[in-house]
């Protein structure tokens, strides 16, 4: 199947974003995918905001985008937008780190006002990276993921049910991606 990366852009190891990303990380697994988590709160601050392209942290990110068939991006939603360290990661990478991939965006936040975030935020950054196709990403209210004390994650019936069909979307397009075209 395909290689696929899956970012999380949250700033912080607990937040909701992130357990979601790496719950649905296992369902593409599942699917028989190889799955590639990049957190980049991980990638050093200095690399993030020293703006250095040749940082050997944002080389080693790149090259894990170069390696990848689709990339899942996730997010918290904030001030209306996509996290400043996705943000700060996503403005280091080649200009068209993204051709010829297909892009998963998902979101999570506090309301469903921030749920245009994603198509008037963080989409036109992907396409602009050059990807393939942007499939249709999902935004999930926080209050509709739980992290119980032993750290799983529950998700609310419908807003889980809208997960997986995204997921499934986006592992059905990666197949499509990856079938090399017939000439008729």
């Amino acid at each position: 199947m395909a290689t696929v990366l899956s970012v999380s852009g949250s700033p912080s190891a607990s937040s909701r974003t992130h357990r979601l990303l790496r719950h649905l990380d296992q369902r593409l697994v599942d699917q028989g995918h190889d799955v590639i988590p990049l957190d980049v709160r991980t990638v050093p601050a200095e690399a993030l905001l020293g703006a250095d392209p040749r940082h050997p942290a944002i080389v080693e990110a790149a090259g894990l985008f170069a390696r990848a068939d689709g990339v899942v991006v996730g997010t918290p939603v904030y001030k209306a937008s996509y996290a400043g360290v996705l943000k700060a990661l996503l403005d280091l990478l080649p200009q068209y780190a993204l051709t010829g991939k297909t892009v998963l965006p998902l979101a999570t936040g506090g309301s469903v006002a921030h749920v245009l975030a994603i198509d008037y935020a963080l989409r036109p950054v992907l396409t602009s990276m050059g990807a393939a196709h942007v499939v249709q990403g999902w935004f999930t209210l926080d209050k509709d993921i739980t992290v119980r004390e032993d750290g799983t994650l529950t998700v609310a019936p419908a807003a889980g049910e809208a997960l997986t069909q995204v997921v499934d979307q986006f592992s059905g397009a990666l197949g499509r991606v990856l079938l090399p075209a017939t000439a008729s």
